[in-house]
């Protein structure tokens, strides 16, 4: 089945539900089956929309696949979210686009009380094309009881903080805590590892999508728990523009730029070592001029005809900490964009193996959770689109479309439980030891 004709593109999708500790001792095979299926579920439905809604956006797509994301207790996200170390929630969530709307990007915390959290981000990004906002004016960034108001007056459901509740959970929040006071009895630090946390998958990062149109606007939706037992008021990566999600767009074409002349003080020859030209003006002239001489300013070229359009947009999870040290999310746009390099490759550069990510750890690499993470996301180089992807962990869970619509739903680096890691030492023990 294909969508019906619209825009020039096919729509595409590609989801996470979160990254680091995922062997096959940490998530045993019916954990891993319903990470699949849940997966593919979710993946489904979205494409049912498109195919029912030719029209429809990549902010509404990402939206709905999010919202579905936050409705499941298997992933660290609203209605399955982690406790604090008080044993309360405080949710995040985000959401840009690419192009379309003046604020671009949006970003929520230490809600308690909305449902789902996602919806709210949207609607704080639409109505920011309002003189008003609806009471929320021209913000960014959102938090706490004043906008879980505007969140209930715009119609968001509100609940109370029970619904968050999920036995799974509180009991990682209890275990996690005693496992906190053996380590202050055992002389470990609160940071390190324990044995519990090796063989026991602890949600680390957000769930998110990112959803290109069929007319090529492309959209970042993420929304999380943040980590088991943090201290309260901790604010994580996944609402904070650059550093857990990012979106952008530019047109590139080859254009004559204007070339200027240097200027020629002595001071300024000197501090570039031209003595040539520096004794030259002292002297009268019996050569030519020097070659190295810049260019006269030249006339700018006309406008190309046509240019290249460039989109791109991820989402992280996996430490947020981590990637808010380095606004890792617009850092890898960034260096894709300025450094011309393919979005796969610079991806896999900042959370592949031995990327970015990991080595900001240095010798807290496999010892704590500092580095771990992954990045889904999606590029348009005018009409070519790739989804991508890399992790430096056990594991991702993640699902994605390709151009035919047809579905992949992974959880390790190859299909099949039986293809993950056995254990913590497969992953971040052989890390360290190469590393040395």
């Amino acid at each position: 089945m294909s969508t019906p004709p619209t825009g020039p593109f096919t729509p595409r999708i590609i989801l996470h539900g979160g990254a680091g500790n995922i062997t096959k001792t940490s998530v045993p095979r019916d954990l891993y089956d319903a990470y699949i299926t849940s997966m593919q579920h979710i993946l489904t439905q979205i494409f049912y929309r498109f195919y029912a809604d030719a029209g429809l956006s990549a902010l509404d797509a990402a939206t709905h696949a999010v919202t579905l994301l936050e409705d499941s207790p298997l992933y660290n996200s609203a209605h399955g979210a982690v406790f604090t170390r008080v044993g309360h929630v405080e949710l995040e969530c985000s959401i840009m686009v690419s192009n379309g709307y003046r604020k671009r990007g949006v970003g929520c915390m230490l809600l308690r009380h909305v449902k789902n959290p996602i919806k709210l981000a949207r609607e704080l990004l639409i109505r920011g094309e309002k003189d008003d906002v609806g009471g929320a004016q021209d913000h960014q960034q959102y938090s706490g009881e004043y906008v879980e108001n505007l969140a209930k007056e715009w119609g968001c459901e509100i609940v109370d903080e029970q619904y968050f509740w999920t036995k799974r959970r509180w009991d990682e929040h209890l275990r996690g805590l005693e496992e906190e006071a053996k380590k202050l009895e055992s002389g470990m630090a609160k940071e390190e590892v324990s044995e519990w946390e090796k063989n026991t998958f602890l949600p680390l990062g957000t769930c998110g999508a990112v959803v290109m149109d069929s007319f090529g606007t492309i959209c970042v939706a993420t929304s999380t728990g943040g980590l088991t037992n943090k201290v309260p008021g901790r604010i994580g990566d996944t609402p904070t523009l650059g550093a857990g999600f990012w979106a952008e767009e530019w047109f590139e074409g080859a254009k004559q730029e204007m070339l200027y002349q240097r200027s020629k003080t002595p001071i300024d020859m000197l501090s570039r070592g031209d003595l040539r030209g520096l004794v030259s003006d002292c002297l009268p002239i019996t050569t030519s001029p020097n070659p190295s001489t810049p260019p006269q300013p030249t006339e700018q070229g006309p406008e190309p005809s046509s240019k290249t359009r460039h989109a791109l947009a991820l989402s992280g999870t996996g430490n947020g900490d981590t990637f808010l040290r380095l606004c890792a999310a617009r850092t890898t746009v960034a260096y894709s964009r300025f450094t011309r390099t393919p979005f796969s490759s610079a991806v896999t550069w900042m959370a592949g193996p031995s990327g970015e990510l990991q080595n900001s750890a240095g010798d807290r690499w496999g010892k704590t959770h500092e580095g771990l993470g992954g990045m889904i996301g999606i590029e348009v180089v005018g009409d070519k689109v790739e989804v991508v992807w890399d992790y430096n962990c056990g594991g991702m869970v993640r699902a994605w479309t390709d151009e035919e619509f047809n579905t992949t739903c992974l959880v390790f680096r190859k299909e099949g439980w039986e293809s993950g890691p056995e254990g913590w030492g497969d992953v971040y023990g052989t890390a360290v030891k190469d590393r040395k």
